[in-house]
């Protein structure tokens, strides 16, 4: 298995793996996106799910109450102390049979207590990644919609999987939206 360049990157977002897809950094008075050398960095949508505790529930992942949260659309999202947000990608994935991704949040803001989750895009899962986005500060952390925040990592297998994200039928597949958990 191997990491990809650039200009795989780049073939490979010329068949629609990356929907749009930006061909060289974007840095000027914004968090950075696009093409980097060894992958690509993606934006975080202006849709938002802040957790709050207004309803008293509990978050359970067998039987998630969407009254945890409270759901936003702006170009800023104030993330509470010591809270959590679910948002969702700019970009539209399809990623090849022989392909897996990992995604690391970005420095700018891991330098600013925000850590950000997003599992491994499987081969053959498609969809706008939901991006788990947690303020470990006691103080209320700012996250801009329409810039960068994590980078995805393209690693090529030198064979096929067995059985693909779609072959299973995956539960997130082709998701657009922020997604809630699933059984």
């Amino acid at each position: 298995m191997s990491i990809k360049s650039d200009r795989w990157i780049k073939e490979m977002a010329q068949s629609g793996m990356i929907e749009p897809f930006i061909e060289s950094q974007v840095r000027t008075d914004v968090v950075s996106y696009g093409l980097s050398s060894y992958g690509y960095d993606i934006r975080v949508a202006d849709e938002f799910k802040v957790f709050t505790n207004i309803n008293t529930t509990v978050i359970d992942p067998k039987s998630f109450d969407p009254r945890s949260f409270v759901d936003l659309q702006a170009d800023v999202c104030i993330v509470p102390p010591n809270s959590f947000a679910l948002a969702r990608t700019v970009e539209y994935f399809r990623i090849p049979r022989d392909v897996m991704t990992l995604c690391l949040g970005k420095s700018t803001y891991a330098r600013c207590g925000i850590i950000v989750n997003v599992t491994p895009f499987e081969p053959e899962w498609e969809g706008t990644a939901t991006l788990e986005i947690s303020n470990t500060t006691p103080l209320p952390a700012k996250i801009y919609a329409n810039e960068g925040i994590a980078q995805v990592l393209f690693f090529q297998s030198d064979e096929t999987c067995e059985t693909s994200y779609r072959d299973k039928q995956g539960k997130y597949q082709a998701q657009r939206d922020v997604t809630l958990p699933r059984i």
